[in-house]
């Protein structure tokens, strides 16, 4: 039996008093994409960032291959190495060129030699038809090129798993495309992805497994076709009327 690259058991977290998410449970196999999908404030991009312990959950386990992330084995950095993520905003320091943008974290956390740094960040760049802009800043590169660096920055540590958390939100709807383009072919590669989106089209044709967040609770997950085709919950539903409504599934 195949242990799941990510395993999330009952996984409960408050921000004060206000419960963010109310006993999750979610596997995530190798080589496999989830997609969260569900309405803003519904708990999916907390539960994005309890994976790799950006936020701290309060109850629950959540394990990377079978060890728990909050393991001393991992150690903090070497979680964060083995769970890549990335944000909408594309968080690029603006003082610094691409190439050193992207080779800060390996070169300052994870103590890679500034040569051996360098070298992987041109050839991650290159996978995107970016490596021409490696001494560009970030302020002459359009969104879409920015989330391209921004996402070429989380596979600077070959990661296990990649966080991805509303990627394309911040990008014109003519960026979006070459964005999800990549993301298709990370798929083809084998890697495996959590993924929140507001993109339903996308997240039909992409993932293994969507599941649908509501209140801090997961209502429902299974392949696409079951929650985009035939969804069990009246709240998955209404929610799926209103994205279908706005003519965007």
């Amino acid at each position: 039996m195949t242990t799941p690259r990510i395993q999330i058991d009952e996984v409960t977290k408050y921000f004060g008093d206000k419960l963010v998410l109310d006993r999750v449970s979610l596997s995530v196999n190798p080589h496999e994409v989830t997609c969260l999908i569900g309405a803003s404030g519904s708990g999916k991009s907390t539960l994005l960032r309890c994976v790799n312990r950006l936020v701290e959950h309060d109850y629950g386990t959540i394990r990377l291959d079978g060890v728990p992330v909050d393991d001393p084995s991992f150690g903090k950095t070497g979680l964060q190495r083995r769970a890549g993520i990335v944000f909408q905003s594309y968080n690029l320091f603006p003082h610094m060129s691409v190439l050193d943008n992207i080779t800060l974290a390996p070169r300052k956390v994870h103590g890679t030699p500034r040569a051996e740094a360098e070298d992987r960040g041109r050839e991650v760049l290159a996978r995107f038809a970016m490596d021409r802009f490696a001494q560009a800043y970030p302020e002459q590169l359009s969104g879409g090129q920015q989330q391209r660096v921004a996402i070429a920055r989380a596979l600077m540590t070959k990661p296990d798993v990649l966080l991805l958390d509303e990627i394309t939100a911040a990008l014109d709807p003519e960026l979006v495309g070459e964005v999800l383009a990549i993301i298709r072919g990370l798929k083809d590669e084998g890697m495996t992805m959590m993924i929140v989106t507001h993109e339903m089209a996308f997240a039909r044709e992409v993932a293994d497994r969507v599941a649908f967040l509501d209140g801090g609770l997961i209502l429902e997950d299974g392949p696409p076709e079951q929650i985009f085709g035939a969804p069990q919950e009246a709240r998955t539903r209404a929610f799926l009327q209103r994205i279908i409504s706005a003519g965007r599934l």
